[in-house]
Order: C-alpha cells, then sequence, then structure tokens
C-alpha cells in the first residue's frame, strides 16, 4: 500500500511558514530519501497578509503536488484555521497557536491547541524561530520523517549565525510534542 502524507502550514506573511515547507521537504527528500514536493502561497502583502506552505511527502512518484486531503494541518492565524480546517481528511491533525485560535473549529480530527509563539518568545528567547518550534511539535506528533533529518535541514536553510537558536527552538518542540502525545494517552 501507498504512502502519501499532505501537510499544510498556514498563517501570515513572515511567519517563516515558507521556510519551514522548505525545511520539511529537503528533511524528507535529501535526508530521509522520500519523493516530497512543497509550494507555496501569500497574498500580494510581504508581512501580514495570507501565507500558506504545502508539503507532500510519499513513497511513490508524486504526481500532483497540490495538498487536497490534509493529514496534518498548522495554523497561525485564526483565518487560516477558518479557511483551510475544512481540508483536513478524518483524523487528520489541526495544530493551532492557542494564543490566535479562539475558536476551534468542529470536525473528526484530532487538535492540539499549543501556545507555539509564546513558547518562541519565553522559552527560546524570539517569536522569530516559532516556526521551528512548531517543526518539532510536528515532528513528535507525526513520525513521517526523522528528527534526525529536520535537524540537518534546519542547519542547511536556516540562516548562518543562527542554527543553535533554532536547533534549541526544535528541541523544545520535540520535547513540548512528545508531552502532547503523552496528556492524550492519559
Amino acid at each position: 500500500m501507498s504512502f502519501r502524507y499532505e501537510i499544510r502550514l498556514s498563517g501570515e506573511g513572515g511567519q517563516g511558514l515558507v521556510l519551514a515547507g522548505k525545511i520539511l521537504a529537503e528533511a524528507a527528500a535529501i535526508y530521509d530519501e522520500k519523493n516530497a514536493t512543497q509550494s507555496q502561497s501569500y497574498g500580494p502583502e510581504a508581512r501580514g497578509g495570507a501565507s500558506r506552505s504545502e508539503v507532500i511527502i510519499s513513497d511513490e512518484d508524486i504526481d500532483y503536488p497540490k495538498a487536497v486531503n490534509i493529514d496534518l494541518l498548522l495554523a497561525f492565524t485564526q483565518e487560516a484555521c477558518k479557511r483551510y480546517y475544512h481540508d483536513l481528511k478524518e483524523n487528520g491533525i489541526l495544530l493551532g497557536d492557542s494564543e490566535a485560535i479562539t475558536q476551534v473549529p468542529e470536525g473528526k480530527f484530532q487538535v492540539y491547541r499549543v501556545p507555539i509563539m509564546d513558547i518562541a518568545r519565553k522559552e527560546v528567547g524570539k517569536v522569530m524561530v516559532a516556526n521551528i518550534v512548531a517543526l518539532g511539535i510536528i515532528s513528535s506528533l507525526v513520525k513521517v520523517i526523522s528528527e534526525e533529518a529536520i535537524e540537518a535541514a534546519i542547519l542547511s536553510r536556516v540562516p548562518k549565525g543562527t542554527e543553535n537558536l533554532n536547533l534549541k527552538a526544535f528541541k523544545i518542540g520535540l520535547e513540548t510534542g512528545k508531552n502532547l502525545l503523552v496528556k492524550s494517552e492519559a
């Protein structure tokens, strides 16, 4: 049976979602030797407008590069959550920033509300790495791409001089995700 996993990272411009998507796709394709494609869409505004990045990971050729049956949706804004939750498949995952997502949609999917921005701000020291914190959480929740592959892709993609900051953010995200799983199993 073939494997296909679709991820949509959504929010607004300036939140690093395109970079996060590129990191996931590179981790899957280069470091985990899977097939992966990444696409992005954002409004005409560079910052503040709607933004999304989609990553599809498969063990077979990917003949259609757009995500249509989402396994995991990351929503950094209420608007992104409202716009995209309809595309989540049954038993998919909605991972939302709890500061931004105040109205949780109903559906046959798991919901994780996590203060991702706040974690980045308080535990890492910079809100700008919230995207990398989210990658750590995603890595813990869904074992689609290895932690080592994501770490390697982070190191190859983030600006020089920020590697340690981003690795710290990723590790904090991993721990946050592992704690979410423990709580949901209890």
